[in-house]
């Protein structure tokens, strides 16, 4: 594929004003513009590829009806925003998408107007406009506000909880689910289109609401009619269950026919209450080897748009962290059959996918729904299964009430491998494990580890596994210091650090992911450097021993400050009555934008040198 440089129409759209200026004969080529202009910015900078590729009509059709940003478009999850981001004044910046400074990787209130509410994780977009609605309504206000989430993250509870609430107060939002999970079949073509088009005109409407108040007065007809209507409906669209909930629903329909969209949208437009627009679109539309291939699209780096491939990484000769973690769940599943793995949707993110091949009936892919990942996990706990839960730090965070009612408190035997911790680099803060330290050191029962290096992971996951109780293992994204893995599986001992370099008069008590630029700072400054291994327990002999032999502690951890790791050390201190200076050093108390994974840990004073210089100056 070789998109045009040149683009006759995208090339004077500013901002939607104007592609409201448009005829609507028009449209069709605007799509097709903005699915080549997209297709070139992403093949430069990289990013989220395929999801947008499959929004390019809807975008163009959202924008044309609805008066942005005075209407408002609430994007769930935010991969499919692309194309929104490109028509609302950010297509001359696109190529900066996901770097330092440059336009964001999701929808961010602080970038734009039009992005009406910042996201990141999923199925939130629903509650949003629903309590966007509400307010605007209370003000006197006649904006509409529309929900457009994704068959994968209606999944999510948060979903149906708006959608119940929704449909019982009778709020004006729209809600389109852009389902590109199944493909196009007769029956969602013309026929579906024209029902759509008939089920959202304002005749049918009126129609609808008329009757229901003439045969309110009679009971018993009503019912008979209102049973028909649902009965003729359920058999030609798969919509009773949004229609139960309160929700007027229409489609599905060919999110790719921009006619149709634009027809169907200024019907809705027309109608007030609950509405719900099921459109089906394909991931990576429009570009042969993402439609082919649209996992592998989902996120890519810079490519060539002409060549049917992404370009091939170089191997490394070491495994990322995801990776040693997924090899150690499939040789600790070989070794012991109450294994279990869970996923909220990230087998390929979290490492899972040998172990779902070679283990499918003891794999769990519970889509996104991270609270009922953890309840599972306590309920297969209880039955005398060992689960393993594969999660991203910061999707954890969305369980944790589920975390500590039902697996702390009962002390069931849970592995949390929490992937993605600390500083992520281009998705940005909403990606980031900035606060698992904290939030997992102060509930009772847990163990809380963090590896030094890709082997320590493997040893730690098999430690929190055969442990009894609830225990965690977190990493950060990508590659660790290049440590060979040793393929048999040694516990270690619960609480106890190691001591990496013997020094004079300060004592570098290190986290994780800090061990290896502590020990390079350390060397410089003559100190003893310790990877502590364990955050709950803390090593509290060594660090009494340390006391007694150096004048300043340092703590250094890739988390926030506040509860963290090293706060588990001052707060010992203290109980000890032992006045000595610390330094804590740790992730700053705000969110750290996007960037590379190091320059935001540049940023954030976590390189060996800005850890050299913090020392230097604090002991001066």
């Amino acid at each position: 594929m070789k998109p045009s440089q040149t683009y006759p129409l995208l090339d004077n759209i500013t901002l939607p004003a104007d592609v409201r200026k448009l005829a609507k004969d028009q449209l069709k080529a605007l799509a097709k513009e903005l699915r080549e202009f997209l297709t070139q910015s992403v093949s430069v900078s990289g990013g989220h590829f395929s999801a947008g590729l499959g929004t390019v009509e809807l975008t163009v059709a959202l924008h044309y009806v609805f008066d942005t940003p005075t209407d408002q478009l609430v994007w769930d999850v935010g991969h499919q925003a692309y194309p929104h981001k490109i028509l609302t004044g950010r297509k001359d910046t696109l190529t900066s998408i996901r770097t330092r400074n440059g336009v964001c990787a999701f929808p961010n209130r602080a970038e734009s107007e039009y992005d009406a509410f910042g996201v990141g994780h999923s199925s939130t977009s629903i509650s949003a406009a629903l309590g966007m609605a509400i307010a605007s309504e209370l003000k006197g206000e006649n904006k509409h506000m529309v929900a457009i989430i994704g068959d994968g993250s209606i999944t999510g509870g948060m979903a149906f909880e708006a959608m119940n609430h929704a449909g019982s107060i009778d709020a004006n939002v729209l809600v389109i689910l852009n389902d590109n999970d199944m493909s196009i079949s007769p029956n969602v073509g013309a026929m579906n289109n024209y029902l759509a088009k008939i089920l959202s005109s304002k005749f049918y409407s009126s129609i609808r609401e008329e009757s229901k108040k003439a045969l309110s007065k009679m009971p018993t007809v009503w019912e008979l009619a209102r049973r028909t209507e649902e009965h003729m409906k359920g058999m030609i669209i798969p919509g009773t269950f949004f229609e139960e909930l309160g929700f007027n629903y229409i489609g599905p329909i060919d999110g790719h026919d921009v006619d149709t969209l634009v027809a169907t949208l200024e019907n809705l437009k027309q109608i007030s209450g609950p509405r719900f627009l099921h459109i089906v679109t394909k991931k990576g539309k429009g570009y042969a080897p993402a439609e082919k291939d649209p996992l592998a699209y989902h996120g890519v780096g810079p490519f060539d748009p002409s060549v049917d491939s992404l370009p091939k990484s170089v191997p490394s000769p070491h495994p990322s962290y995801t990776e040693v973690f997924g090899s150690w769940l499939c040789d600790m599943a070989a070794q012991d059959e109450r294994l279990l793995g869970i996923t909220p949707a990230m087998r390929e993110g979290s490492g899972l996918v040998k172990f779902s091949e070679q283990y499918p009936t003891r794999y769990f892919d519970v889509a996104i729904a991270e609270q009922h990942a953890v309840t599972l996990a306590a309920g297969q706990a209880c039955q005398g299964a060992k689960p393993v839960v594969a999660i991203y730090s910061t999707f954890l965070q969305r369980a944790y009430d589920q975390m500590i009612h039902d697996v702390a408190i009962q002390n069931l035997d849970v592995l949390f491998a929490l992937d993605r911790a600390g500083v992520v680099g281009p998705d940005g803060p909403t990606h980031a494990g900035s606060f698992d330290y904290s939030y997992m050191r102060c509930v009772p029962n847990m163990l809380v580890m963090a590896p030094a290096d890709e082997n320590e992971c493997r040893q730690m996951l098999y430690t929190g596994f055969i442990h009894e109780g609830p225990a965690s293992v977190r990493y950060p994204r990508g590659k660790g210091p290049g440590v060979a893995v040793q393929k048999d599986m040694v516990a270690l001992p619960i609480g106890k650090a190691e001591i990496r370099q013997h020094g004079s008069r300060i004592a570098i008590l290190a986290w994780g992911s800090m061990v290896t630029p502590a020990l390079s700072a350390g060397k410089r400054l003559n100190a003893t450097v310790v990877n502590m291994r364990f955050v709950k327990p803390i090593d509290e002999d060594l660090i009494l021993a340390l006391a007694k032999t150096h004048d300043v502690f340092v703590t250094i951890e890739e988390n926030v400050i506040a509860g963290g790791a090293g706060s588990a050390v001052t707060v010992f201190l203290q109980q000890q009555k032992i006045l000595m200076p610390v330094l804590a050093i740790g992730l700053p108390d705000y969110f750290v934008e996007q960037g590379t994974r190091e320059e935001l840990l540049a940023e954030c004073g976590l390189d060996s040198e800005s850890i050299f210089n913090s020392i230097e100056a604090f002991c001066a």
